[in-house]
């Protein structure tokens, strides 16, 4: 055992001095990488913020376009609506609540002079009230399920109109902004007026669809549009809920 000793003291000896030189290596080449990862995360940094531009950009290029596509979504159920001369178990809601929704929001648009808000809204007037006309020329004059009666629907998007061009005859855009959030929760959410009969007939046949997956799309571009560039509550409040509500339906 005293003759192995000196022999383990020389190892450690030898140790220390090779792990020495060995440690103050391994410093320096963590140092070095420490500055050529600040340097990296400075310059991903800068590549990312670029990029985040871009796609915000793109989002807000594409979203009043988006809207537009979202108002056209119904058209071919209008269109087999008209062919087959029934609206089957189809809600009117959906209809209804556009044509309310988007002229609320036309009048918003205009009041905070965001030609992307009334710009696209103008064409959910229009479609909307070409949708409730042909929805109800084609629609039971005893119908309830829609839900409602149709002249309950358009009592109710008259009031809306008539509200609303004196809010902003007063320039109350706070108040308008607030009823756009509640009928924007309404339109989006409407197609599910219709889960009780899927739930029945365990068909999917009385959602539309169409309608549904360019509310997806048109709400999670405005979503991100809503929150990174416009912080307009009022814009990105309702389209995630209504981005919700379309996972839902869909």
């Amino acid at each position: 055992a005293n003759q192995r000793q000196p022999s383990t003291m020389t190892s450690r000896s030898t140790t220390a001095h090779t792990f020495s030189p060995t440690l103050l290596l391994l410093i320096l080449f963590f140092a070095s990488a420490r500055e050529e990862d600040d340097t990296t995360f400075a310059v991903g940094s800068t590549s990312s913020s670029t990029w985040s531009s871009f796609v915000l950009q793109l989002c807000d290029t594409l979203a009043p376009f988006c809207g537009v596509l979202c108002f056209l979504a119904p058209l071919p159920t209008i269109r087999q609506i008209s062919r087959d001369k029934s609206v089957g178990f189809l809600p009117l809601l959906p209809y209804s609540s556009m044509l309310s929704n988007s002229f609320v929001w036309v009048m918003y648009g205009l009041l905070k002079d965001a030609p992307s808000v009334w710009g696209s809204n103008v064409f959910g007037v229009i479609l909307g009230a070409y949708y409730f006309v042909t929805f109800a020329k084609h629609c039971g004059p005893m119908s309830n399920n829609l839900p409602g009666t149709v002249g309950q629907h358009l009592r109710g998007a008259s009031l809306v109109i008539l509200f609303n061009l004196v809010l902003a005859f007063w320039k109350k855009d706070d108040i308008i902004g607030k009823e756009g959030v509640f009928f924007c929760i309404i339109l989006f959410a409407s197609p599910l007026a219709a889960l009780k009969q899927v739930i029945v007939s365990q068909s999917a046949a009385s959602i539309p669809l169409p309608f549904t997956v360019a509310c997806f799309i048109n709400c999670f571009l405005w979503s991100i549009v809503g929150v990174f560039k416009m912080s307009d509550f009022n814009i990105y409040f309702p389209n995630l809920l209504g981005l919700s509500c379309s996972v839902v339906q869909l």
